[in-house]
């Protein structure tokens, strides 16, 4: 396939037959993943803070 084509058919695949979002479905799908991530990442901090409590005791007990 020559690359005047690719870019031809590339072209004609995104204008015809992509399906974009709307502006608002565009703002909740971002909005979603931005809660998630502060959710997950919330959910690491919690976790990883009671591990390094854990293992703090774990070594105290040790050493």
């Amino acid at each position: 396939m020559k690359v005047g084509t690719y870019f031809k058919e590339s072209y004609n695949e995104l204008m015809h037959k992509v399906t974009w979002p709307t502006w608002q479905e565009l703002q909740a799908s971002a909005t979603l993943v931005l809660v998630t991530s502060v959710i997950l990442a919330l959910v690491i901090w919690v976790i990883d803070f009671f591990f390094d409590k854990i293992m703090g005791i774990v070594y105290n007990l040790l050493y």
